[in-house]
């Protein structure tokens, strides 16, 4: 076995030199740079139009800017129409995302308050809340109150308003005057302990 002479050692280093020095310049190709582009508003061959600028889709929104959006707080009345399915569709939602904390009737004794939450939330049946307007209950959904976090990635527009509508049916509920519970129904809640 004969041992590396510093020819030997030379020598090799020039060869692992070359060939990382060829696989660098192998990599530098300019192809991605020599693709065809267009400059602002350039004619092009490739659309009918003659124009290279395409069209803005519709509904896009510019980076770092929102629509912009009226006041939903101060809204009465429900911008979409009013149905059964709605609002079992609203109970449906409110018991995912709210009754953990408002819990199932609005009372404000959700499981998260039972198991320790310091302050829970008001009871949805409080003078101040049955008179504030229908867009109040949209308003704190979209954008937090208090400690309730923003539920507008959560819950969609739709299904926002119609939490709100439910919450209208909770509150009537559980201030209803005994004259408006149909007559079949009195004599159940009558015999009831």
């Amino acid at each position: 076995m004969r041992l590396s002479t510093s020819v030997d050692i030379r020598r090799n280093t020039a060869v692992i030199l070359a060939f990382t020095a060829w696989m660098l310049l192998a990599s530098c190709r300019q192809t991605m740079a020599d693709q065809p582009a267009y400059r602002p508003l350039e004619s092009s061959t490739i659309f009918a139009d003659g124009s290279s600028a395409r069209p803005v889709p519709s509904g896009t929104i510019a980076r770092g800017s929102l629509p912009v959006v009226k006041d939903t707080a101060l809204e009465t009345a429900l911008p979409i129409p009013l149905t059964r399915d709605l609002l079992e569709r609203g109970r449906d939602r409110f018991n995912i995302f709210c009754s953990p904390c408002h819990g199932e009737t609005g009372n404000g004794q959700g499981v998260v308050v039972l198991r320790g939450l310091r302050r829970g939330p008001p009871s949805l049946h409080i003078d101040r809340l049955r008179q504030a307007p229908l867009g109040h209950f949209f308003d704190v959904m979209t954008n937090g109150f208090g400690g309730m976090a923003d539920y507008a990635a959560q819950i969609s527009n739709r299904d926002r308003w119609a939490i709100s509508g439910y919450v209208r049916v909770l509150q009537f509920s559980q201030a209803a005057p005994f004259e408006s519970v149909p007559v079949s129904e009195k004599y159940r809640l009558e015999a009831e302990p």
